[in-house]
């Protein structure tokens, strides 16, 4: 009997130990377990291989419809026809053909749309995507251009929020809560959809005091918990070596370590032009430059369509044609106008919409390593400010104040100044972080939704608002880039019980990979499929893409990478369309800018396959040169106009509108007020690159000429090493 007491007590350490083990086990696992990271795995539409003779096929897209086209299809919706296609039908019958076929074609022309969107950046192109996917019909307008505002203007991070966690546990907010889960789930669809414009990015959370490491390590960790399967590599601690060696730019005297956590990156103007390009070959009416004037209700008060106006017959000089929209309903996603737009409908509404502005900075690609990010998450004044890699270039921001809507605010001088003091606080003393450095500077304003309780913008929650009028106009208003998905998902499930749509599968969809051997669309069943969609781009990525653009058409490594990294399996046409450079290599592609690998095939790509209509287009949503680089983009703007004015056979008068307009835009990007008055000609003669004194200290990226080493100069005594009286570059 003496021995089963004995027998137990052996049994039980050993219990322990095997259950203590199993749990190590399988938190070892869920730390180290494989993943798939998006963009590592080969394109589900592999390259076309070489055949006989080393001829290979580049592969064929499906082409959007011209904007001229989307145009005339808005115009149909009122019953309206233009001339050419009343001349068609006239010839049509005089050739005998049957009256009923015409009418009945003309009949489903002018069928009114399920859902007009007004809007078209992320929320408003996200809308259409995922409506035009159900089946409906759809047509989307824009004021100004594709991700125009807001859209363009983010800290260009896909994440679920680190900040907001922390509220949500401090302050027991379940609304904080929810958002980071939702933002957490939307992070890993982003990445799915478009492997291409979006990537994974460590970054860093910099450790002061020793206490500070479980703290940050216990928020970390939380944050890969509610990841879950949609997270990706797990948050790790780095000794102060260790984080010296990852990010040497760091301040080493009050550094005791560091922790590293993931989140995603995006280039975002690039993303919304997609979007809105991937709605447009499912067979979305999607038109930017086109102007809402006003709603039109029918006899009992509801909103049955819209006037609008084409913007672009008026750069061209002419009077812009207004013309009617019909659709059963409409959504209004505008964003920062959102409020305009439900006055537009009821004047005495109440306003929904807190504007805040964000302003952000970029520097020089030597401020941080080019794969990790930092966040500093306690500035000066409370806030969270963000130092991450992009672009080449480094990005830095934000700041969160209330604000003003104006088309194209401007970043101000204190908030640029309160950025850089903070970014001093944790770089090392050795680098100067100097005012000249900053290569472009722009405000976003964020939509934020209004909480009457709230005293301040830094506490509004990001999440979203759907509301309805009493005259039919759906609004969606706040949120963030990461949620825009979730965002048009339940602004179409409202939609569809609102004016009462029917969903139905969308037969014959597009082959948006180009490729008829394999079949990698969405089952797009008349659901919400829309986590699934590929956009545009996505199907023929992979991460070696760009050693082919290399083989077949000789562009230089970095400029393929570039492409491939923002037109994805695109990438193909856009070097196609690019120039022969006449040497021996590379052999085509135009650099724009030799600072950077924008290259000619990228503008008439933009202008034939994305709706670029001005040279802002260009250089800010399809390129992304003004806001790495205002001075450049606008040593850029001649060559841009031209390319321009050749695909849409600009006039004179044309094309000095754009360059008034452009260097007008570039002064809310960061460009010095001396250059608003900068003539195309003193850019062309290299002028533009000149300061006076005081805007070298603002501007300048680098210290006045410094005297040569006397061995080594053939100056004379006392000459400084500048540009001549004589040069060239001064007549």
């Amino acid at each position: 009997m003496a021995a089963r007491p004995s027998s137990r007590r052996l049994l039980r350490p050993l219990l322990y130990a095997s259950a203590a083990t199993a749990v190590g086990a399988g938190g070892l696992y869920i730390s180290y377990r494989p993943r798939n990271i998006p963009g590592q795995e080969g394109a589900a539409v592999p390259p076309p291989k070489y055949g006989e003779g080393g001829q290979i096929s580049v592969p064929r897209f499906p082409l959007v419809k011209s904007r001229e086209e989307q145009i005339a299809d808005l115009k149909k919706s009122s019953g309206i026809r233009d001339t050419v296609q009343k001349t068609k039908s006239v010839l049509s019958n005089l050739a005998g053909k049957g009256d009923a076929t015409l009418q009945e074609a003309a009949g489903d022309q002018s069928e009114p749309y399920d859902l007009l969107i007004i809007g078209g950046g992320a929320t408003g192109a996200g809308v259409a995507l995922d409506a035009v996917t159900r089946g409906l019909k759809v047509a989307m307008v824009e004021r100004d251009d594709f991700a125009c505002g807001t859209s363009s203007k983010s800290t260009k991070l896909v994440h679920g929020g680190v900040r907001y966690l922390e509220k949500a546990v401090w302050e027991l907010d379940y609304n904080q809560y929810k958002l980071v889960r939702e933002a957490l789930r939307e992070r890993k669809y982003f990445l799915d959809t478009a492997p291409h414009l979006s990537s994974w990015l460590p970054i860093m959370i910099p450790i002061q005091k020793w206490w500070q490491a479980p703290y940050f390590w216990a928020g970390t960790k939380f944050y890969d918990f509610l990841a879950g399967s949609e997270g990706i590599e797990g948050s790790y601690f780095l000794t102060k070596s260790r984080a010296m060696d990852a990010f040497p730019m760091l301040r080493k005297d009050n550094l005791f370590g560091a922790l590293v956590y993931y989140d995603g990156a995006h280039n975002d103007s690039r993303m919304n032009v997609s979007i809105a390009m991937t709605a447009a070959l499912y067979g979305a009416t999607v038109v930017n430059h086109v102007e809402v004037t006003d709603l039109i209700k029918d006899a009992n008060g509801k909103l049955c369509g819209a006037r609008v106006k084409d913007k672009i017959q008026e750069r061209n000089g002419k009077k812009g044609q207004e013309f009617t929209i019909r659709a059963k309903g409409i959504v209004n996603a505008t964003g920062p106008f959102t409020d305009s737009i439900r006055k537009m409908d009821d004047q005495s509404v109440q306003e929904i919409v807190a504007p805040s502005s964000g302003v952000h900075v970029i520097l020089p690609g030597f401020y941080s390593p080019s794969k990790m990010g930092l966040i500093d998450p306690k500035t000066s004044d409370g806030r969270v400010i963000f130092f991450l890699p992009w672009q080449g270039n480094t990005i830095a921001g934000t700041t969160d104040a209330p604000t003003n809507i104006t088309p194209n605010p401007i970043a101000g001088e204190e908030e640029i100044r309160w950025i850089l003091s903070e970014i001093r606080s944790y770089l090392d003393p050795s680098l100067n972080v100097r005012r000249g450095d900053v290569l472009a500077a722009w405000s976003g304003i964020r939509p934020l939704v209004k909480d009457p309780k709230s005293k301040n913008t830094e506490s509004l929650v990001r999440n979203h608002l759907i509301t309805t009028s009493e005259s039919g106009l759906l609004t969606i208003a706040g949120g963030k880039w990461t949620t825009y998905r979730q965002m048009a998902e339940e602004t179409v499930d409202e939609a569809l019980k609102l004016y009462n749509l029917q969903p139905k599968p969308l037969a014959q969809a597009p082959r948006i990979s180009g490729s008829e051997l394999i079949d990698d669309s969405a089952p797009l069943d008349g659901t919400c499929q829309t986590h699934q969609v590929r956009l545009i781009g996505a199907h023929g990525f992979s991460k070696t893409l760009f050693i082919n653009l290399v083989q077949h058409f000789g562009v230089e490594t970095h400029v393929a990478q570039h492409l491939v990294e923002s037109y994805g399996d695109r990438a193909w046409t856009v070097a196609a369309l690019s120039s022969p450079t006449e040497k021996r290599f590379p052999v085509r592609g135009i650099k724009i800018s030799q600072l950077y690998p924008f290259i000619d095939g990228e503008v008439r790509y933009s202008i034939r396959h994305e709706y670029a209509q001005t040279a802002i287009d260009v250089l800010a949503r399809r390129t992304r040169l003004a806001f790495l680089n205002a001075q450049a983009a606008l040593e850029a703007l001649p060559q841009v106009i031209d390319l321009m004015a050749e695909e849409l056979k600009w006039d004179g008068k044309r094309k000095d509108t754009e360059w008034k307009d452009a260097v007008q835009f570039l002064a809310s990007m960061g460009l010095a007020k001396s250059k608003l008055s900068v003539t195309r000609k003193d850019v062309e003669a290299g002028r533009a690159g000149e300061y006076d004194e005081h805007e070298r200290k603002l501007y300048s990226r680098h210290d006045a000429p410094a005297d040569t080493l006397e061995s080594d100069s053939k100056l004379q005594p006392g000459e400084k090493p500048i540009i001549k009286a004589d040069s060239p570059l001064n007549k």
